[in-house]
């Protein structure tokens, strides 16, 4: 996976992604992924499950795209289940109020 954590006034917004999506365009007709234009958003440095899990633990704000990075979240502590689906991968944006 690649973690890139995106420091705001309003907080850390902690971008993740399954390190094999990186440069792919996910498209199923009703969504569109583009993690070619949109690489350098989430290609920050390669982070192990448990770096991934402890820098989730404590974010504000999650962007997280691909099974494994999901599957991060959860052992985080974080509800994965309004993640949808984009030809077949899993895509989630979770923000605290």
């Amino acid at each position: 996976m690649h973690m890139k954590i995106h420091r705001t006034p309003a907080g850390e917004v902690v971008a993740l992604c399954d390190t094999e999506l990186l440069g792919s365009v996910l498209s199923d007709g009703k969504r569109r992924l583009d993690l070619k234009s949109h690489a350098g958003f989430y290609s920050g440095s390669p982070v192990s499950e448990q770096e991934a899990v402890k820098a989730l633990s404590g974010a504000q704000n999650i962007n997280l795209v691909g099974k494994k990075s999901l599957e991060a979240a959860r052992k985080a502590g974080i509800d994965i289940s309004s993640a949808v689906m984009v030809s077949g991968v899993p895509h989630l944006q979770a923000y605290k109020i």
